[in-house]
């Protein structure tokens, strides 16, 4: 077991920490022992924060899988695993694990077949019949074994709190918080479900997931908007593609494609956890070693090789339907750690980031043309090649062509005549503030420290990216603008009611 310190960066992190409320001014002597991360011979990290600030401990669990590691033809596969770590274990959810898993293993194979029918050349209705009949009873003989949320029940009644999931095209994070004194607790449990995943009630949960998409993508306008835009956008990489999946990949997948994405991506060295609260790192070090450590290593999951070719040409697409209008535009730009991120992430910053910013000034305050307006880099992801994308819902009686002058407008402006040191120094103190505010907790400090170990290689670049906004210039912003905010690299997209699409398309490109 590899054990390391920081050292160097304390300096920065007491800075951060002195904004808290709840954390008292300590010198860097005292602080300097204060983060401690090692990693076990299987390759699972940990990183150890002492915070003992109330008897509480927050954990996040980072595996460095999303959207854009799914295999072609299973979206929404990382997506639906997230919702399997939920299930319980062999002994956690389950009346009589060795009975649930044969008839488990007989449902998975009775929907196989059923698929393979289905997508058959001349598939043969009556044997879909027979074979779903089948699916259904089996999928009712493995109900009667399930103990239905005993893993969120056993955390609750250990005074567990804010138990959740997420899944992006970057990476799927679990969290929740524990009493000081319920440490062990954690690392029973995180291991025992993450060693032995048991896909139980997979069938179902994937009509949830189904249900997910329809409320997100379906029943929304700007789900379907967003969806539709990341797809025109990207024509190769996986960042096209919904996190939340197609319906047809939804349905495809079985039980066994999820044991395999499973063995493929939650491996030690994928995977990456925090501890932030009051807690013992020596005694971390024990309870992990004691639960993790026989967690097998396995091989380093297969990287996302493709690169977005590119963009020669602007690219338009219109939404028809009775719903309010809205615009989005977007430019392809640059990966989190790429030199030019932080000046479009300020970039960004300076058009939408409040209300004294270019864009809300004038459209939302001044000619009140738009309900809201916003401009950041990093959609649909960060950890690749991304977009800088704007988003804008017009006032009543406002067309989306409007929406699209007014930002184009602001953008040349930008690329003419540079943005003013004032606007700048505005948009990097409120970068500071929301770092800040990110870290006022324990649940933020570790999920901030297990994201930048997980995605970017290394936690400490929650910290060092302070210095790098503090070294963008005002040229910086001006260059990227002009690098990036192009014609021929931008893709736009509006919802227009049926009533107007006749007589207001979004506007020609002639900026």
């Amino acid at each position: 077991m590899k054990v390391k310190h920081s050292t160097w960066i304390l300096g920065l992190l007491l800075f951060v920490v002195s904004f808290t409320q709840t954390t008292q001014a300590q010198s860097l002597d005292e602080f300097e022992d204060k983060v401690t991360e090692f990693t076990l011979d299987n390759g699972l990290t940990f990183i150890i924060i002492e915070r003992p600030v109330a008897p509480v401990v927050s954990f996040a669990t980072y595996v460095n899988v999303g959207g854009a590691n799914e295999p072609v033809g299973h979206t929404g596969m990382a997506h639906i695993f997230e919702h399997m770590a939920f299930k319980g274990t062999h002994t956690v959810g389950t009346s009589n694990w060795k009975e649930e898993k044969k008839v488990l293993k007989e449902l998975d194979n009775t929907y196989q077949e059923w698929l393979a029918e289905k997508h058959s050349t001349q598939p043969d209705s009556a044997k879909m019949d027979t074979l779903w009949s089948q699916f259904e009873k089996l999928q009712e003989e493995a109900g009667q074994y399930v103990v239905n949320n005993e893993f969120s029940q056993i955390i609750d009644r250990n005074g567990g709190t804010g138990m959740n999931a997420t899944t992006n095209q970057d990476r799927t994070n679990y969290f929740y918080s524990l009493p000081e004194n319920r440490l062990e607790l954690w690392f029973s449990l995180e291991s025992d479900r993450f060693k032995n995943p048991v896909f139980r009630e997979f069938y179902k949960e994937k009509e949830v997931v189904r249900e997910e998409r329809r409320m997100r993508s379906e029943s929304q306008p700007i789900g379907r908007l967003i969806e539709e835009f990341a797809a025109v956008a990207f024509t190769a990489h996986p960042y096209g593609r919904p996190t939340v999946g197609w319906h047809s990949d939804i349905t495809a997948t079985t039980m066994k494609d999820a044991r395999e994405f499973y063995n493929t991506y939650y491996v030690p060295n994928n995977i990456t956890f925090a501890i932030a609260g009051d807690v013992d790192p020596q005694e971390a070090k024990k309870l992990a070693e004691k639960y993790f450590g026989d967690m097998k290593k396995g091989p380093e999951p297969p990287p996302v090789y493709t690169k977005e070719p590119e963009q020669r040409g602007e690219r338009r697409f219109t939404i028809q339907g009775q719903s309010q209008p809205f615009f989005i535009m977007g430019y392809h730009t640059v990966a989190q750690d790429h030199p030019d991120s932080k000046a479009l992430q300020l970039l960004g910053s300076i058009l939408s980031g409040g209300r004294t910013s270019i864009l809300y000034k004038r459209m939302v305050e001044e000619e009140q043309t738009a309900m809201q307006v916003s401009a950041f880099n990093g959609y649909p992801g960060q950890k690749y090649e991304t977009l800088f994308a704007t988003l804008a819902i017009p006032n009543q009686n406002v067309g989306v062509d409007t929406m699209e002058t007014s930002i184009l407008e602001e953008i040349e402006e930008i690329k003419n005549e540079g943005v003013s040191q004032e606007a700048l120094d505005r948009a990097r103190t409120n970068a500071r503030a929301d770092l800040i505010r990110s870290l006022d907790s324990n649940s933020g400090l570790a999920s901030s420290l297990a994201s930048a170990e997980n995605l970017r290689g290394d936690w400490r670049k929650v910290f060092t990216d302070i210095e790098e906004l503090n070294k963008v210039t005002v040229d910086d912003i001006q260059r990227v603008a002009n690098k990036y905010l192009t014609k021929d690299n931008r893709t736009v997209g509006a919802i227009v009611t049926e009533e107007d699409s006749s007589s207001e398309e979004v506007a020609d490109a002639n900026n």
